[in-house]
C-alpha cells in the first residue's frame, strides 16, 4: 500500500499547488481599473474558485457578475455574482441560459467600464450561445469526443459554431476593456484555444476546421457546415490577457512532492498526447526496464491524452491509461502508475483518474475479468473500482492538464 500513499500524496501536493488562487491575486496585483464599472465573468471548472479570489481581492468594486461552472463545482455563493451550473462536456440547455445572462450583463457599458474575464478550461461547453440548435450542437460535441480529436482540433471547430467564441464575445463587450485572466489546460497555452478563445484572436482558419471535421469523420448538417465557413475575428483592440498557470507548475509541483517522498525524479513532458492506451503501455515499459535496479524512481509525464471511444463502458482518459499499464506491470511488486485529471473529474466519472499496481490484472482475473475486454470497451471506470483503483478528489477548484507518474519502490 506504500505505492498508493505515495501516489495519494503526489497528486494532492501537486492539485494544491496548481490551484488559482496565487495566479489570480499576482494578476490583480497592480491592476487599476479606473472609476468605471467592473463586470466580472467566469468561466470553466475553475471558475468558481477564480471568482472568488477576485472578489476577496476588489471588495466592493465588483458591480455584477455570473459564474458559469461544471455540475457539483459551486462552493456556495459569491455576491455580488451570480452562479450557474451547466452541462460539460457537451453544452446543455444551462450553458446556453447561463452565456445568454453574461451576455446580458455586459450590454451597454462604456469605454470607461471593464469586463474582468476570468477563464479555464471547461468553458467551450459551459461558455455557449450556438449558431446551430442545440441538438445539434450536441451531437456534434458527442461525436468529436468519440472521435478521439485533440481538444485543440475540436475547439477549431466549435468555434465556428458559436456566436461567444473565437473572439465574439470581446466584440459583444466593446467599447467597454476587457481584462482576461487565463488558467490553461491546453498544451502550450494557446490563448485562442482555452475554453475555445471567447476574448483572443482567432488564428485558425476555416480551411483547418473543415480538415479536422474529415480528419475525424464528422457528419455535419448543412447550416453547421456553413458556419464553418464563416471567419472569426483575427483581431482585438479592447483586451489584455494575462495567461497565470498550466501543466508545467502541476508536474513541477509533482516532482517536488515525489522527491520529498525519497525518489530520484525524472520528468519526461509536459506535453504529452497520445492515446490514453498507449501512454500507459509506455510507462509500463519504463516500469519493466528499470524494476530491479535498486532504485527508487518516479517518472512523470504532463499533458492530455485522448481516447478513441468503440466500447459502451464508463471511464475517462486517465482511468483508460492506468489500466493500460496494469497489464505491462502485471507480476512486478514494487512498481505502479497512477495518472489523474488536475480538475478532479475524468471523463464522464466521479473519479479523478486510476491507480494501478503489479497485482492489479491478477485481481481482475480472479474476478473473472480480462483487462483487453475492459479496454476494448472502454469500461476502465467498473475495472478500476474492483480493485481500488480509483483516484477520487472530488472538484478541485483548478485546471490544468493531467498528470501521469509512474513509481517504482
Amino acid at each position: 500500500m506504500s505505492l498508493r500513499t505515495d501516489a495519494e500524496t503526489i497528486m494532492q501536493t501537486a492539485i494544491r499547488a496548481s490551484l488559482p488562487d496565487a495566479a489570480v491575486a499576482k494578476a490583480l496585483e497592480h491592476k487599476g481599473f479606473g472609476k468605471g464599472k467592473i463586470i466580472l465573468v467566469a468561466i470553466g471548472k475553475a471558475a468558481w474558485q477564480m471568482a472568488k479570489t477576485a472578489v476577496g481581492i476588489l471588495d466592493g468594486r465588483i458591480s455584477a457578475g455570473i459564474v458559469i461552472t461544471k455540475y457539483g463545482h459551486s462552493k456556495g455563493a459569491l455576491p455580488p455574482l451570480e452562479i450557474w451550473e451547466a452541462g460539460h462536456p457537451v453544452p446543455d440547455e444551462n450553458s446556453l441560459k447561463a452565456t445568454q445572462r453574461a451576455i446580458e450583463l455586459v450590454q451597454g457599458l462604456q469605454e470607461e467600464d471593464t469586463v474582468l474575464f476570468l477563464i479555464s478550461g471547461g468553458g467551450s461547453a459551459l461558455f455557449e450561445k450556438p449558431l446551430i440548435s442545440l441538438q445539434e450542437l450536441q451531437s456534434i460535441t458527442s461525436d468529436l469526443l468519440a472521435s478521439g480529436a485533440d481538444i485543440v482540433s475540436m475547439n477549431t471547430i466549435r468555434k465556428r459554431l458559436s456566436s461567444v467564441k473565437g473572439g465574439k464575445f470581446a466584440h459583444l463587450c466593446a467599447p467597454a476593456k476587457v481584462y482576461a485572466i487565463v488558467l490553461s489546460d491546453i498544451i502550450g497555452d494557446p490563448l485562442d484555444m482555452i475554453a475555445s478563445g471567447p476574448a483572443y484572436p482567432d488564428s485558425s482558419t476555416c480551411e483547418e476546421a473543415l480538415a479536422a471535421i474529415r480528419k475525424f469523420k464528422i457528419q455535419l448538417p448543412a447550416d453547421a457546415e456553413q458556419a464553418l465557413r464563416e471567419e472569426t475575428p483575427k483581431a482585438l483592440d479592447n483586451v489584455e490577457t494575462v495567461i497565470t498557470g498550466s501543466v508545467t507548475e502541476l508536474a513541477a509541483a509533482g516532482r517536488q512532492a515525489a522527491e520529498k517522498l525519497g525518489y530520484e525524479t525524472c520528468l519526461l513532458t509536459t506535453s504529452l498526447n497520445c492515446q490514453a492506451k498507449e501512454a500507459g503501455s509506455f510507462l509500463a515499459a519504463i516500469g519493466r526496464q528499470y524494476a530491479s535496479s535498486g532504485k527508487k524512481l518516479a517518472v512523470l509525464a504532463g499533458g492530455e491524452t485522448v481516447v478513441h471511444l468503440h466500447g459502451h463502458g464508463k471511464g475517462g482518459r486517465n482511468q483508460e491509461m492506468a489500466l493500460a499499464a496494469a497489464e505491462g506491470i502485471a507480476g512486478l511488486d514494487n512498481v505502479a502508475v497512477f495518472s489523474f485529471g488536475s480538475d478532479g473529474t475524468d471523463g464522464p466519472t466521479d473519479a479523478a483518474g486510476g491507480f494501478a499496481d503489479g497485482y492489479t490484472k491478477q485481481q481482475l482475473a480472479e474476478q473473472g475479468i480480462a483487462i483487453s475486454d475492459v479496454l476494448d470497451q472502454n469500461d476502465a471506470y467498473h475495472a478500476l473500482a474492483k480493485t481500488g483503483g480509483l483516484l477520487i478528489t472530488g472538484a478541485t477548484g483548478t485546471n490544468v492538464n493531467d498528470l501521469s507518474v509512474l513509481l517504482i519502490g
